[in-house]
């Protein structure tokens, strides 16, 4: 069995990731704070992504990682600086000196969210980040293929909708990706051969209601389980009028495009 180091492990996306891959995996999860309920193939070690000591320990002898840990909505540049471009590099450099050959990076659709939902973009479109965490996201992308070009680090960058049991609103029906669905893309770049350098979307099959060709995931072997339009019609029905500076109804980054922190709705402002 494989051991996977899994940073941002406290998160909710790693609580989702660690009910769908311990059954594959040995998970070595590693947070500043400790997860709860550590399962049979888990182990913890406590580590911060500023902490390039503590980062090197973390990763000797693993054979990928899985690179969640970020502050994951929009904040301050200090602090997006320190978590997500700072953290970034020195998992990079930490799995790089301990000749790790795999990272699965957790971009974000951030990355791209000043594309306006009446687009259908795919792998390949220059970037529009649409916030500070956006362009932290953009960073590590490019960050992923230096490595992977100039040290052989090699790296799936999934660009991540919204994880959840099921979309809640208009928005989530274009980016939703389930649990499962999720781990399988991990998967896929934890085991294929032939990765590189790739970037792909994290979303179950989302039509019709998606802005993004995910073609090059296909390519890579994904075959998505779940689907968005199963709930469309409980979502929409629900769904209030939409309100509001139209900017945030026009990009496909919703409320991160004018947000000076927070972004996202369903979770509280950061501190």
């Amino acid at each position: 069995m494989k051991t996977i180091l899994m940073t941002g492990a406290a998160g909710g996306v790693a609580r989702f990731l660690r009910d769908e891959l311990p059954d594959k995996y040995a998970l070595r999860l590693c947070d500043r704070d400790t997860p709860a309920d550590l399962g049979e193939n888990e182990t913890f070690i406590a580590a911060d992504l500023l902490d390039m000591a503590a980062l090197r320990d973390a990763v000797q002898g693993v054979d990928a990682i899985i690179h969640l840990g970020a502050f994951s909505v929009e904040s301050t540049w200090e602090t997006i600086l320190d978590a997500n471009i700072v953290g970034t590099y020195n998992l990079y450099e930490a799995a790089r000196h301990a000749g790790v050959r795999r990272v699965i990076f957790a971009s974000s659709n951030h990355a791209v969210g000043f594309y306006a939902r009446a687009t259908t973009i795919d792998h390949t479109v220059y970037p529009k980040p649409d916030s500070r965490y956006g362009v932290s996201k953009v960073f590590g992308e490019a960050l992923a293929s230096l490595y992977a070009n100039k040290y052989g680090v090699e790296s799936l960058c999934v660009r991540i909708g919204n994880v959840a049991e099921q979309p809640i609103d208009r928005r989530r029906l274009a980016i939703w990706i389930s649990p499962r669905d999720l781990a399988q893309l991990l998967a896929i770049g934890i085991e294929h051969p032939d990765i590189r350098f790739e970037i792909v979307y994290g979303a179950s099959e989302n039509a019709p209601h998606a802005w993004w060709d995910n073609s090059n995931a296909v390519r890579l072997g994904y075959r998505p389980e779940d689907r968005s339009d199963d709930y469309a019609q409980a979502v929409l029905s629900q769904q209030p009028p939409e309100v509001g500076d139209e900017r945030t109804f026009k990009f496909q980054g919703g409320t991160f495009v004018t947000t000076e922190t927070g972004g996202d709705p369903t979770k509280p402002d950061p501190q």
